[in-house]
């Protein structure tokens, strides 16, 4: 509701507005200028009731800010009488807005506006030629954003971050220039970043790191940033009150491997800032530009483990195994239960689509325990199979991949660029048969034949290329699989108990089969599916004893 005001009292609003692409325009354009311009016509021209509102660092096409805002709610309440800007663009740049605020608020709310390089007063009326001069300065803001576009994204092409500020771990190197800007290790806070990845692995999701963080008084990254002297939003009011989405936030930064990504996202339009966020196969993304806080392994693993997102039980327990179980007839997960002491029922797993309706499936039923000791076992036997018989379980692993010798694979990679070859130089023969028939060396009949079989051809090779290609990157991909593989089994000696950080690097995923009942006895199988290498044919014991007996001939001769 207006209040009544006198005249006297009333409000000559000096509105100054400076965004970041105005500030290309130099001093003419300041903050400092605009002020001064506008206090001294005031003084000129008998304003006697100035008061001076500055929005700096906003852009003309939006009119949330806060001086402006702050303007137009007192001109609600009856407080302001003129309105005086500079030049006609400082009050918008979006001619929709600013025409419905010179047409209809500012008569309805009894402003006067005063643009003083522009000529415009309403005093005076309104010229027909303001929404045009609305419209040039709506093209203005449209190209502006398009140029700071294309510099903005020059920039992130060559692999430059674009984030104002670091990631939380990370800190802008004080020795950086404006034009390459360098990241370097915040190591407090990266070591709460290792300690978040750790407990990830651990077993935990991101209420309970959040949690436990909180518990022990550690920082939020505003906290911190606050304390190292870095300008950040308002400080909590409730300290170290850290929240699941931030911690999965931070989880989720590929930055922490020392990548910067850039184009993550965009905003709709010059007008319309709203963020959209860009799908991950549009990021630009260049590797080792910064210190790593986390190596690509373990980062690789905590994507793996939350893609599963395992959820505790009701008793705050979240087993090693979750995630990781699938039922060997409907392909669905198992279900982890903490059992029962009091009905003498273990921790165990069950197919989760007989949970929701049993005649969908079978239970599926395993003990946590049993698949905890065959896992441990079978990662064990495994292990020393590769520590002592490191080439025979390559040969046969490949043997189990179908991957031919290594002469094989050549044989299909020459295959492959003859058939490349072939396909660019069927396009040279029928360009020739071309220019032949149109000279007369060749007739219509007989160039339509050849020229009929070539397309076929070249079809065909078209066909088969991509097919080729896929079992080439197949047989890299395992090739490469299994050689890592080998390469971390053969560092883990004397393995006597599982952890959920080796459950989660070396197991893919274990399928469970329904039970089998024999004589009384129950039996079920269970795959074990290793990262890289698929299940593994391990080696019977007699060929372990042959490797070994030609092994212990070959010492003794040398």
């Amino acid at each position: 509701m207006k209040r009544k005001t006198n005249q006297s009292d009333k409000i000559d609003a000096l509105y100054c507005r400076l965004s970041r692409d105005d500030e290309q325009e130099g001093v003419s354009g300041s903050i400092k200028n605009q002020q001064a311009i506008l206090e001294k016509y005031a003084k000129e021209n008998g304003f006697n009731n100035p008061r001076v509102f500055i929005d700096d660092g906003w852009s003309g096409v939006t009119f949330a800010r806060p001086a402006f805002t702050e303007i137009m709610e007192l001109a609600e309440q009856g407080l302001i009488r003129t309105l005086i800007v500079k030049d006609h663009s400082r009050l918008g740049r979006n001619r929709l807005i600013v025409g419905q605020l010179m047409e209809e608020e500012f008569d309805r709310l009894g402003i006067r506006y005063i643009a003083i390089m522009d000529n415009i007063d309403t005093a005076k009326g309104i010229s027909d030629l303001v929404p045009m001069q609305d419209l040039f300065n709506e093209w203005h803001a449209k190209n502006t954003s398009q140029k700071v576009r294309n510099v903005f994204r020059s920039k992130g092409m060559s692999g430059q971050p674009l984030t104002t500020n670091p990631p939380y771990g990370y800190l802008k190197d004080p020795e950086s220039q404006k034009h390459d800007v360098r990241w370097i290790i915040d190591e407090p806070a990266a070591e709460v970043v290792r300690r978040i990845f750790k407990l990830c692995i651990d077993g935990f999701g991101p209420t309970q790191i959040a949690k436990k963080l909180k518990a022990d008084h550690v920082l939020t990254p505003t906290e911190h940033w606050h304390s190292i002297g870095r300008k950040c939003s308002h400080l909590p009011e409730v300290p170290c009150a850290w929240n699941a989405a931030g911690v999965a936030d931070i989880l989720l930064r590929q930055e922490y491997c020392g990548d910067t990504i850039n184009f993550r996202s965009t905003t709709k339009s010059f007008k319309n800032k709203t963020k959209i966020e860009r799908p991950e196969e549009e990021w630009q993304v260049f590797p080792d530009t910064h210190p790593a806080i986390i190596d690509r392994e373990t980062f690789a693993l905590v994507q793996e483990l939350r893609s599963h997102r395992r959820r505790p039980t009701r008793t705050g327990h979240v087993s090693m195994f979750s995630g990781l179980l699938y039922c060997a007839d409907c392909g669905s997960k198992l279900y982890y239960s903490n059992g029962s002491a009091k009905r003498h029922i273990s921790p165990n797993f069950f197919c989760s689509s007989f949970r929701k309706e049993t005649s969908n499936c079978t239970a599926h039923y395993i003990r946590e325990k049993a698949i905890y000791d065959l896992v441990l076992e079978t990662m064990q036997r495994v292990f020393r199979c590769v520590q002592l018989f490191e080439d025979p379980f390559i040969t046969r692993q490949r043997k189990q991949f179908g991957i031919e010798q290594k002469r094989d694979r050549n044989v299909k990679k020459r295959a492959f660029e003859k058939a490349k070859s072939r396909v660019k130089e069927i396009d040279v023969l029928i360009q020739r048969l071309y220019e032949d028939n149109v000279k007369g060396k060749l007739s219509d009949e007989r160039y339509a034949t050849l020229s009929s079989s070539l397309e076929t051809e070249q079809k065909e090779l078209k066909a088969r290329l991509p097919e080729i290609e896929a079992d080439l990157n197949r047989q890299a991909d395992q090739e490469e699989g299994l050689q890592r593989f080998v390469s971390k089994a053969k560092q883990i000696t004397n393995l006597k108990e599982l952890t959920p950080e080796l459950v989660h690097e070396f197991i893919e995923k274990i399928v469970v089969h329904a039970p089998k009942y024999l004589d009384g006895n129950r039996f079920q199988l269970v795959d074990i599916y290793f990262y890289g290498v698929g299940i593994i044919k391990e080696l019977v014991p007699e060929e372990m004893e042959a490797k070994f007996q030609k092994a212990l001939k070959q010492e003794k001769s040398a």
